[in-house]
């Protein structure tokens, strides 16, 4: 006979009252991951060098999907979830500091939740605090206010329309000078490429007439997040995924200077990020410097599903190219 107690166990916890969260909600935790758990001691993969990598958590439900990564102007990470999430927090010492989960005040459509608040590429101004959000099924891009708590303006600009609704601005980057490079997940582009816009102002505020080129992806994947470089260039990541052979990662190379109308970007790669180096749904990238190196920050999308991890992987480009 089956014992009882595993059972009456599982009905004490199903009758149990949800615990409520602590005073400030529940924090995002992490706990550190090797660049490669069968060789412990590599630290390096095509032009990076290994800093570190975590996988975050929280028992918030809202924490998850990250989508797109950025750094705000008093140094945090401001990341956006793909159901409408906003996470804030610090990495201190490998923990992170300061963590903050909350929802988007306003995006596209009427309800929160995936289709009208699947963002997918962010964009910041460090000197107004502004940040600009793509949303997929709409085809939109929101801007607003640097507390994340205003809508400021937005447009579903007109070169987007057509785009796939589930394949539209899968990457955003503001270039020094202020103008905005876009790319789709999924639309065609010139000679085989996907497709890519860009604005001279703002993509939020209406009536602007983007130039459109064409961005090669390696074979086989497609560009999930973009950031640019202190001297203009732009690193790409760019995502495999299939069933057979799983998920994986090629960050390349772009010379934003190369971009005019009907022009096919094609990047120089820089590593190829593929088990049993840690990866996961890669799709948000922020570039920070930190004692003269330029320092890649990349993130996964966890789809909300207990089989992916939300990873946070830290590497240092190649002085060579960074400079």
């Amino acid at each position: 006979m089956r014992s009882l107690v595993p059972m009456l166990f599982m009905f004490a916890l199903a009758g149990a009252a949800p615990e409520s969260p602590p005073p400030g909600g529940w924090p995002i935790i992490a706990r550190p991951v090797p660049m490669d758990a069968e060789h412990p001691d590599r630290d390096r993969v095509g032009a990076l060098h290994w800093l570190g990598g975590w996988v975050l958590s929280s028992r918030d439900p809202r924490f998850g999907g990250i989508s797109a990564l950025t750094l705000d102007d008093r140094g945090r990470f401001l990341a956006i979830g793909d159901t409408g999430g906003v996470f804030r927090f610090r990495m201190a010492r490998g923990r992170p500091a300061e963590s903050s989960i909350a929802t988007l005040p306003a995006g596209p459509g009427k309800t929160d939740g995936k289709n009208d608040r699947d963002a997918e590429s962010m964009a910041f101004d460090p000197v107004s605090g502004s940040v600009w959000i793509g949303f997929e099924e709409h085809n939109a891009i929101w801007r607003y206010d640097r507390a994340m708590t205003r809508a400021e303006a937005h447009d579903e600009p007109p070169a987007m329309k057509d785009w796939p609704s589930n394949g539209g601005p899968e990457a955003m980057t503001r270039l020094p000078d202020g103008r905005f490079v876009v790319l789709a997940e999924e639309e065609k582009g010139p000679d085989g490429s996907t497709e890519g816009l860009l604005f001279l102002s703002d993509p939020a505020v209406p009536g602007g007439t983007p130039i459109r080129f064409g961005y090669r992806a390696p074979k086989g994947y497609v560009a999930t997040d973009m950031a640019v470089l202190p001297d203009g260039r732009a690193v790409v990541v760019n995502r495999h995924y299939t069933p057979i052979d799983g998920v994986s990662a090629v960050l390349t190379l772009i010379d934003t200077r190369g971009i005019r109308a009907g022009a096919v970007l094609e990047g120089r790669e820089l590593a190829r990020l593929a088990p049993p180096i840690t990866v996961d749904n890669m799709e948000a990238l922020v570039v920070t410097r930190e004692s003269g190196r330029t320092v890649l920050w990349i993130a996964s999308d966890d789809n909300f599903n207990p089989l992916q991890r939300t990873l946070l992987l830290k590497f240092a480009l190649d002085d060579s190219i960074a400079k």
